[in-house]
């Protein structure tokens, strides 16, 4: 599990001016004003506080949702999932608050597909049938993200529900590759590595498609970390380490990350560099 620092000094003495100029009762501000004040806490929501304020004002904009565009709708609430997935990097393992965040993070995906109206329609049909009519590649993969570490949460209900997650991660990748640093194809491609065949899991495929995310976009870091934790150690049924596949592959990816910029995936490549630190630091304790 990717994890961020708890705090960061905020670089320039005029962002701290900015954001005091900024700042007002949420209760007294217009839905336009409270996603101005998200985005720019959303600069620094390498700081927990403020990432959690962005939540906050993001959230204030609910009740009058419907009065926004279809694209603003959309960006509300995707944002939101994207946050709510991103606040549980600050502790250490998955916690019950975590459960609750991945919990909304799924419902503010699921909320953002609803928004097309081919979606909503086909889905009494079936989940699956109607994510073949999903367009929006930002609420495919926020929603599978939440969806997948609330399986990996519950490994049970995981089983029962892993096709679902599988099937948005999958749409994610036909219909924007590239988004978010390839990361769809790097989730979808560990959750194959990780998953029995008679899941649907395929490890070959699995290995081709985080192999491909890294090349999508070599600067986004986290690809690398993916390729490290899930092929190059193993896995039994239910998720548990058992073992080291590739001890080369791990030290080369992850001496990778070591040495990269962190260029402008700055929150992400910060995290991907702390989980670098960690899976090497496992890998030395078991191979000492």
């Amino acid at each position: 599990m990717i994890r961020a620092p708890r705090s960061f000094a905020l670089s320039s003495a005029i962002l701290v001016f900015l954001f005091a100029s900024c700042t007002f009762v949420a209760g007294a501000d217009s839905p336009i004003d409270l996603i101005a004040q998200a985005d720019f806490l959303y600069l620094t929501r390498h700081i927990e506080q403020d990432l959690l304020q962005a939540i906050d004002r993001l959230e204030a904009v609910l009740p009058d949702l419907d009065t926004l565009s279809a694209d603003s709708q959309s960006y509300v609430l995707n944002r939101l999932s994207q946050l709510c997935y991103e606040a549980t990097t600050f502790s250490d393992g998955d916690t019950s608050e975590d459960g609750k965040l991945y919990e909304k993070g799924k419902a503010y995906g699921l909320q953002s597909l609803r928004l097309n109206a081919e979606f909503a329609q086909a889905e009494s049909d079936g989940f699956n049938a109607a994510v073949a009519f999903a367009t929006d590649a930002a609420a495919l993969h926020w929603a599978a993200s939440n969806w997948g570490k609330l399986c990996g949460m519950n490994p049970i209900v995981g089983l029962m529900q892993q096709d679902s997650v599988l099937a948005l991660f999958s749409r994610a990748v036909e219909v924007y590759p590239s988004y978010w640093g390839g990361s769809a194809s790097s989730s979808l491609g560990s959750l194959l590595i990780m998953s029995p065949a008679a899941l649907g899991g395929d490890k070959e495929a699995g290995l081709a498609l985080v192999e491909n995310s890294i090349a999508l976009d070599p600067s986004y870091l986290p690809n690398r970390v993916t390729l490290a934790e899930y092929w190059g150690f193993t896995y039994g049924y239910f998720g548990n380490l058992t073992g080291i596949r590739d001890a080369a592959l791990i030290e080369r990816e992850l001496q990778i990350v070591l040495d990269a910029e962190i260029g402008d995936w700055t929150f992400w490549n910060r995290n991907a560099k702390q989980s670098a630190e960690t899976l090497l630091q496992r890998l030395h304790d078991m191979t000492d």
